[in-house]
């Protein structure tokens, strides 16, 4: 009975302890146009970020490969909220699929493991050659973490 009591205990503290954070996607932001805001964030494991639909025809997206080993990608709809919980620590980068090229992208960082940085940057160096605009804002904010 003890370990049962003490395993609601340590569940219920997770759960408590662990916080949910608002990205907007946005026509225009304070970082020009097609931004999410904010474009980078840092949280614990545990922690779900909710990618809000403010402006219509924008969603949120993993980027492929720019997500750690073992984590789950996601793919939300046009114009519709997504809330993703990330276990995974590293580094993961996403997009607007219909604005990738216009580099609506964003970057999580998911407790102090930063393994997959340099997987991140060499994929996003690639990424970039996409971009019809904004070409540096990729780099700018991995450089941020």
């Amino acid at each position: 009975m003890k370990k049962i009591i003490i395993s609601i205990f340590l569940i219920m503290n997770i759960s408590v302890q662990s916080q949910d954070h608002v990205v907007k996607m946005l026509n225009q932001g304070s970082e020009g146009f097609m931004v999410f805001e904010p474009a980078v964030l840092k949280i614990l494991p545990g922690d779900s970020v909710t990618f809000e639909a403010t402006d219509a025809a924008h969603n949120s997206a993993s980027i492929s490969g720019m997500i750690p080993e073992g984590a789950q990608e996601w793919n939300g709809g046009l114009s519709k909220d997504i809330t993703v919980t990330f276990n995974v620590e590293g580094i993961y980068a996403y997009q607007c699929t219909p604005h990738a090229m216009m580099a609506m992208v964003g970057i999580i960082e998911v407790g102090n493991n930063q393994n997959n940085l340099e997987k991140i940057k060499t994929i996003a160096s690639a990424t970039k050659s996409t971009f019809v605009m904004n070409a540096d804002r990729l780099d700018n904010y991995i450089s941020s973490l």
